[in-house]
C-alpha cells in the first residue's frame, strides 16, 4: 500500500467558514472550502463545460456551477444535479497544526 503524498496549500486563517480559495496544484486548480470548520477539495472545473466551479454559490456542502446550475457534492465530488453527467475529481484534506494539506483521492 502506498503512503499518500499531501501538498500543503493554505493555512487556516485564509479559508474563514463559508469561504473558499482556488489553488494551483501541478497542472490543475483545485478549489479548497471551510465548511463550518471542516475542509473540502475538488477541481475547480464543471464536467459539464468546464467553467469555474470555485465561483458558484454553496449551499450547505454542495457547490453550483455559474454556468448552467450543475451541482456538486463537495465532501465526495459527485454529482448531485444536472446538466453536469461526470462526477470532479475530489482530494482528501487534513489539517496539521493550522496547515491545510490535500492529496488526490
Amino acid at each position: 500500500m502506498t503512503e499518500q503524498i499531501f501538498t500543503p496549500v493554505a493555512t487556516t486563517d485564509e479559508i474563514q467558514p463559508g469561504e473558499r480559495l482556488v489553488v494551483e496544484l501541478g497542472r490543475r486548480w483545485v478549489a479548497v472550502f471551510n465548511v463550518d470548520g471542516q475542509y473540502y477539495a475538488i477541481e475547480d472545473v464543471c464536467t459539464h463545460d468546464d467553467g469555474p466551479l470555485a465561483e458558484g454559490e454553496l449551499y450547505g456542502c454542495e457547490i453550483e456551477c455559474p454556468r448552467h446550475g450543475a451541482r456538486f457534492d463537495i465532501r465526495t465530488g459527485k454529482v448531485t444535479a444536472p446538466p453536469a453527467l461526470v462526477d470532479v475529481a475530489a482530494y482528501e484534506v487534513r489539517v496539521v497544526g493550522d496547515e491545510i494539506q490535500i492529496a488526490p483521492r
